[in-house]
């Protein structure tokens, strides 16, 4: 076997025992739960039916599950407190691509509210890397709201995907139980699995500290501000915009900063770190349309405070 398919096998096993699942190809019988797990995070009618879940899963694209265990619960040893013994706490779709070169899309990952903030997350998005290594993929994409910090982070550092392209309104008015009213922008991003870039992140080195005359600031946790302070919310996705859109014009990329807010950047994505970011705490990316458009009410609010002292020109929303 080619040594790259067995760390990436390898690496998911061991995100896997670090969660407390098993993470693989869903079965037929399965796809019911799969379905199951997909309404209940963005609503009913919101992502693909069961005939189409199926078909995907007849044809080989990667739907896959996390279980607690993988005998039907007979054996509840090894199953994780936040759990019941052989339940289905996650899953993961993704099909092929060929728009610039054959690749995953990888377009919803869910993650039962109980099980956020295991790692479940990260375990299927390293087992979709292994089962793509394996049939000679290379390259792994999605879509996610620029303005969720922790999806930022865990896309950009911890996974070590780059920003491709700025996708303002991608989906339309999605209206489900994540998004609401809000336009869909997104980051689409390109995971090439074998990169210098990747394999730092994975080895949880340090992140380059990135160049960059102008930038954006974050807010914490812009799903509560989104429910809590709607205007606010608006305010800042309007900013984003502007800001997003001079930055594709101008040919830069998004990164993180050591500060967790936006750089906008052209150096090289794969440049070795001179002493940059940590890839810190993982982080799991549970639900979105990959996560699933990106959103992720996995994890914990990012208590880190935007609003700090710069020498790169910000919009800042909590200054504006």
């Amino acid at each position: 076997m080619d040594a790259d398919v067995t760390r990436a096998r390898i690496d998911a096993d061991r995100a896997d025992l670090r969660a407390g699942v098993i993470t693989r190809q869903a079965a037929p019988y399965e796809i019911e739960a799969v379905l199951a797990r997909f309404e209940a995070t963005w609503g009913e009618g919101r992502g693909p039916d069961h005939s189409m879940i199926r078909a995907l899963e007849h044809a080989g694209a990667t739907v896959l599950v996390a279980v607690t265990d993988d005998d039907g619960g007979s054996d509840a040893s090894g199953t994780p407190p936040y759990a019941r013994p052989g339940e289905l706490v996650g899953a993961a779709l993704g099909f092929l691509g060929w728009n610039e070169g054959v690749h995953l899309h990888s377009h919803m990952n869910a993650v039962a509210p109980a099980a956020r903030g295991h790692g479940i997350g990260l375990a299927l998005k390293l087992r979709q890397r292994a089962i793509c290594l394996d049939h000679g993929i290379d390259e792994i994409r999605w879509t996610f709201d620029p303005l969720i910090r922790r999806n930022a982070r865990m896309n950009l550092v911890r996974l070590g995907a780059e920003v491709a392209a700025y996708l303002p309104e991608f989906y339309g008015v999605l209206g489900d139980e994540i998004s609401g009213r809000d336009r869909s922008d997104r980051f689409e991003v390109r995971w090439r699995l074998e990169s210098p870039r990747t394999r730092r992140a994975l080895e949880r080195s340090p992140s380059p500290a990135w160049s960059g005359a102008d930038g954006f600031a974050l807010v914490p946790d812009f799903e509560r501000l989104r429910v809590e302070r709607p205007a606010e919310a608006r305010a800042l996705r309007a900013a984003s915009v502007e800001a997003f859109t001079a930055m594709a014009r101008a040919g830069l990329r998004a990164e993180l900063d050591e500060s967790g807010d936006y750089v906008f950047t052209d150096d090289d994505p794969d440049r070795e770190s001179a002493g940059g970011i940590g890839a810190g705490a993982e982080h799991d990316p549970s639900a979105g349309h990959d996560p699933s458009a990106g959103h992720d009410p996995s994890a914990g609010p990012d208590l880190v405070d935007s609003a700090r002292p710069t020498d790169r020109n910000r919009i800042d929303p909590e200054a504006s």
